[in-house]
């Protein structure tokens, strides 16, 4: 508490303006001295106006709300008290602490009042307003008295039960001998939990002195009451409890305040643990288990630790959608539609999705494969689980599973270790809040093994349909039947899947889109979305067909649209800006102003400068992110035999590379060569973009065809790619990833395709138009591939030419 005794001072004339400071979350009474900080613009102007000024007074008064920032007169209570600055403290730039001590009472004129053509409330430069001071009435009689005594001992009875308080508080409330002083003296010292600023605005405005005592005096009876409550009960807890450890003393005096509160404690959180297990419907041997860990719940200690362990698990058990289902509504016509509207070409994939869905259509089990997309980023593997969600009328849930190297992941922690969860199936099924949404398990192809195990072999039984229905995880240690989950994977690489994984999934190929797809995609779906994303109208940006041509020809290669829709939204980042700036912009993104925002071309037709050239073969390859073409290079120089592979390539193509050679050494009299011709040179085959590990045995005929026009100087075909795994006997093998080797080949510009004929059936999933642009060619033996690659043997005067050419070209990298 806090007291001062100051001179009677005169008020300021009605007829003047008095400075006026605005407080909020607190109220500032008579004879109190307090320090106040201030931080708003007119409240600092106002206090550096008084700076230097001898007995500088100003009026005071409280926010009614504390949230407004720069009050006005309408904000403020109109009752306050009038005090004298004692000091000013500058803490910083525009803030000060500053002390007041609290003269008395006034009120705020009325502004529609006369008074003389002055104004009575102005906010600048800080609020000022003509006053009306309240006169204290010192008079006294016997109830007054009474009520003050009352008051006194009451508070000193308050502070007795404070042991934390100062030991001199009590004898400053014998100091004050006025018992209207004595209410203002405790009122501005009561805590704001027990006071509110309305409570003590009430109470500054009671200008009567027995209203305003007994006023304080009800409040401090309530505090009083909570003290001897309070009291009571700790006297009841050491009774009975005696000399029990403090911890345990603790609690029993918690479970008292809550009893007295009417509350239950830990009996309630049970009951409701009990109650959200009985709702949830669970398995008898589930609830079985759950009975058990309630009794042993009930009967631990609130602040052990087995106690937040158990309670935690029960809650999960209580979560979890044991019998909680959506209802499907599998229609093969809405899958359709739903695919359609969501994916633009993919028409293979739309195809076999009808497919499965129409079988869980007829099935009454509703069990069916679990669908594996496989292809290069950005094609839409994920969004196809949300429209088969969609269709379906369930839940959808993502699992990212990259980089997952720990079995627990999958299958939970136990709860002996600490912090221990379930893993990302469970957790995914509690979060989608039924048993049988459609989780995607998004690529399954890059996780991982160390010591911690294996999560592909946990993923086993999770996707069996024969053995999820009972599906353990090591945390719950209780079944849970998955076999109601539809179960999406998706993957960039099919190869890096491990076998077992792989067999209980069904692939369906997703290689990418052709460059129509991708002009109807950005149309349709990537203008208007970065449109929207970035406040912009079709009149202010409109793109024509052209401009999102020059960004596919020029600016993007890739098989999804990732790309495809960043350059877009740079596009519409640029108007933005300018629109942002105040400027009228109604741009039409032609080629001319795409090229002008996104620079250089970034790409250029790979086809576009090629020449036919001796040594140079243009193969197909494939990656995480689609089909590219693969350019094998082959030089000869003086030498003893020997021959160099270079460009990073991996033991597959090296031995692929050491098969095509050995062939051509073995058909050296077929092919009209020297059989010494090895012997005197050297031989160099390399693989340009050094970069980028290279491995496979599909560039096995690519690199025969090279070496052997090397050797026969007859240019190869700058039109054809080919693919193909060589044997030594010349025959031509199948090999895999044709449809992302054809939509690159599309990509590029090439006319031609050699393949291997039994991969023929690969063509069956290529659009139309790619099979329009680009001639695919079966072959079978490598008779027949150079019959179609090789041109007419150079003469002596061209090669130089055509060989200088083939630098230029097969430097792209």
């Amino acid at each position: 508490m806090a007291s001062g005794h100051s001179p009677p001072t005169q008020p300021p004339s009605d007829s003047e303006g008095v400075p006026i400071l605005p407080l909020r979350n607190s109220v500032l009474f008579p004879m109190s001295v307090v320090p106040i900080n201030v931080g708003r613009p007119r409240s600092v102007r106002l206090v550096e106006d008084l700076l230097g000024r001898e007995r500088a007074v100003v009026g005071v008064l409280s926010q009614i709300s504390p949230d407004v920032d720069e009050p006005t007169f309408k904000d403020l209570y109109t009752v306050g008290t009038l005090a004298r600055v004692v000091k000013v403290i500058r803490l910083g730039q525009s803030n000060y602490s500053v002390v007041l001590n609290g003269l008395g009472r006034f009120r705020v004129k009325d502004p529609s009042a006369n008074t003389g053509g002055r104004a009575v409330q102005t906010l600048e430069p800080y609020m000022r307003a003509a006053i009306e001071r309240i006169p204290e009435s010192l008079a006294r009689d016997v109830e007054l008295d009474a009520l003050g005594t009352s008051l006194r001992e009451g508070t000193r009875e308050v502070l007795g039960l404070m042991p934390n308080l100062p030991k001199d508080t009590a004898g400053i409330l014998d100091n004050v001998r006025e018992p209207g002083a004595l209410a203002d003296l405790i009122a501005s010292n009561f805590p704001q939990a027990q006071a509110s600023i309305r409570d003590k605005q009430e109470i500054l405005e009671a200008f009567d002195v027995k209203a305003r005592v007994r006023l304080v005096l009800a409040m401090v009876n309530r505090q009083l009451e909570v003290l001897r409550v309070k009291k009571e009960i700790s006297h009841m807890v050491q009774e009975e409890m005696g000399k029990s450890q403090r911890e345990y003393i603790l609690r029993q005096q918690m479970k008292t305040i809550r009893e007295e509160l009417g509350e239950a404690g830990d009996d309630d959180e049970i009951e409701e643990l009990r109650e959200r297990i009985r709702l949830a419907n669970v398995p008898p041997d589930v609830e079985k288990v759950a009975r058990k860990q309630l009794s042993r719940l009930r009967s631990m200690s609130q602040q052990s630790a087995e106690f937040n362990v158990t309670k935690t698990y029960l809650e999960w058990i209580a979560d979890l959608p044991w019998s909680k289902s959506t209802q499907d509504k599998i229609d093969v016509k809405d899958v359709r539609r739903c695919l359609d509207e969501d994916h633009l070409g993919l028409e293979q994939v739309k195809k076999r999705i009808v497919e499965y869905t129409a079988i869980r259509q007829l099935r009454a089990d509703k069990k069916g494969p679990i669908l594996l997309f496989v292809g290069p980023p950005g094609v839409g593997k994920t969004s196809l689980g949300k429209s088969i969600a969609r269709a379906m009328g369930r839940r959808y849930e993502r699992i990212a599973l990259g980089g997952v190297r720990d079995e627990a992941e999958i299958r939970g922690h136990r709860r002996t270790y600490v912090g221990a969860l379930p893993g990302r199936i469970i957790q995914a099924i509690k979060k989608a809040g039924t048993r049988n949404p459609v989780l995607v398990l998004d690529e399954v192809e890059k996780m991982g093994a160390d010591v911690r195990g294996d999560p592909t072999a946990a993923l086993l039984e999770v996707l069996d349909p024969e053995q999820n229905s009972t599906f353990q995880d090591h945390y719950l240690d209780l079944p849970f039947d998955l076999s109601q989950v539809t179960f999406l994977a998706t993957a960039n690489e099919r190869d890096q899947i491990p076998g077992p994984l792989l067999d209980r999934m069904e692939v369906i190929e997703v290689a990418g889109y052709t460059r129509a797809e991708k002009l109807g995609i950005a149309r349709t779906f990537l203008v208007p979305k970065q449109l929207r994303s970035h406040g912009l109208t079709e009149e202010r940006l409109d793109f024509a067909v052209e401009g999102i041509e020059t960004i596919l020809d020029h600016y993007t290669r890739e098989a999804g649209v990732r790309n495809l829709e960043r350059e877009i939204a740079a596009i519409c980042r640029a108007t933005a800006v300018r629109l942002a700036e105040g400027q009228d912009v109604h741009d039409v993104a032609g080629r001319e102003h795409i090229e002008g925002i996104l620079g250089p071309h970034k790409h250029r037709p790979e086809m576009a400068e090629r020449k036919p050239s001796t040594g140079v073969a243009t193969g197909l390859s494939t990656s995480s992110a689609g089909g590219d073409l693969l350019f094998i290079e082959a030089s000869r120089m003086p030498g003893k035999g020997n021959f160099v592979l270079t460009g990073n390539m991996r033991n597959v193509m090296q031995e692929s590379a050491t098969t095509a050679i050995s062939f051509v050494r073995s058909k050296a009299k077929d092919l009209q060569l020297d059989p010494e011709w090895l012997r005197e040179i050297d031989l160099h085959v390399h693989v340009p973009k050094h970069g980028t590990p290279k491995d496979g045995p599909s560039a096995g005929i690519t690199i025969f065809t090279a070496v052997v026009s090397l050797l026969l100087d007859c240019p190869i075909r700058s039109d054809l790619a080919m693919t193909g795994e060589i044997s030594l006997r010349g025959r031509v093998l199948p090999v895999g990833g044709i449809k992302r080797k054809l939509f690159a080949a599309h990509r590029a510009g090439i006319r031609e395709v050699l393949i291997p004929a039994r991969n023929r059936r690969d063509l069956d999933e290529i659009p139309a138009e790619v099979l329009n642009d680009v001639k695919v060619t079966m072959v079978s033996s490598v008779e027949e591939v150079l019959a179609v690659a090789l041109l007419a043997p150079q003469k002596r005067g061209e090669s130089d030419e055509s060989t200088s050419e083939s630098s230029k070209e097969v430097s792209y990298g």
